[in-house]
């Protein structure tokens, strides 16, 4: 295939040299800045650079961007894209952007599939951007209206440039999920960190900080969109969150060492049935 991914940075670098590294289709990278696009070009994560003119020639277009960056293109260039042709994102949430760029594919004769990768960073950029990403790491896919070959061809290619496996969802369930597996723990690593005692963990912090406070090394602008656009789930996950945090500082504040027990010993066992 020809492969237009516009956005080259850490996602859709990663995909361009898991492409290129993994399989023999043809990339053609889109970006707005030039500097990512030469840059990939040198190191042959693209095999040219491109511009909106050349979703024409593309069988798949991979959005690489936040999501109201990519509806915003898709609005503006939907008309370029080959009929026929299927388009796929890359964004961490879907309720809104799969309803918008399924409307939006209907009106341009595309077709969409949601796609969300679970990899990452804390890193940003083409820079961080590797072939390997994605290696073992889950993909889920929302079919949207796409037809079962579609939705196949899209599976296949993840596949392919190393993803250990797809789930198949839909925009309802991913974002209650993420929520809680993505979103919620971001928000509690930045609440974490904004203690007193942060800024003096030297000498007296080990695992326990690094993996709590890990990804509060948070890119601000891309999560609070993400945030927001998930609003209702994740005020849903906060209020859970917060009530079960509430009872276990209050049974701190009673002494009462038994509800205390019983409340660690609830965590232990959920981490325990699940085998992690």
């Amino acid at each position: 295939m020809k492969i237009a991914v516009s956005g080259i940075g850490i996602i859709g670098g990663s995909y361009c040299k898991a492409i290129k590294k993994y399989t023999d289709h043809y990339v053609i990278g889109i970006n707005r800045s030039p500097q990512p696009l030469q840059k990939a070009l040198e190191c042959n994560a693209i095999d040219r650079i491109g511009t909106v003119d050349d979703l024409g020639e593309a069988d798949m277009v991979i959005l690489g961007t936040y999501p109201a960056a990519a509806v915003e293109f898709i609005r503006k260039n939907g008309s370029k894209i080959k009929k026929g042709a299927i388009v796929t994102d890359t964004c961490g949430i879907k309720l809104e952007i799969c309803g918008e760029l399924t409307t939006l594919s209907q009106k341009y004769g595309f077709t969409f599939v949601g796609v969300h990768p679970m990899a990452g960073k804390e890193k940003n950029g083409f820079d961080a951007s590797e072939a390997d990403l994605f290696r073992g790491a889950s993909c889920i896919i929302i079919p949207c209206k796409a037809t079962t070959e579609a939705v196949a061809t899209v599976s296949r290619l993840h596949l392919e440039i190393g993803f250990g496996g797809i789930k198949i969802s839909t925009p309802e369930e991913h974002d209650r999920m993420i929520a809680f597996t993505s979103q919620l723990p971001h928000v509690l690593a930045c609440s974490y960190v904004m203690s007193p005692c942060c800024m003096n963990h030297k000498g007296f912090s080990a695992g326990s900080y690094r993996d709590v406070s890990r990804v509060a090394n948070i890119n601000s602008e891309l999560w609070s969109e993400l945030f927001l656009e998930n609003k209702k789930p994740l005020e849903q996950e906060l209020n859970i969150l917060i009530d079960n945090i509430k009872r276990i500082r209050n049974a701190i504040k009673r002494n009462d060492r038994e509800e205390l027990r019983e409340l660690l010993e609830q965590g232990h066992q959920i981490k325990e049935a699940l085998g992690e």
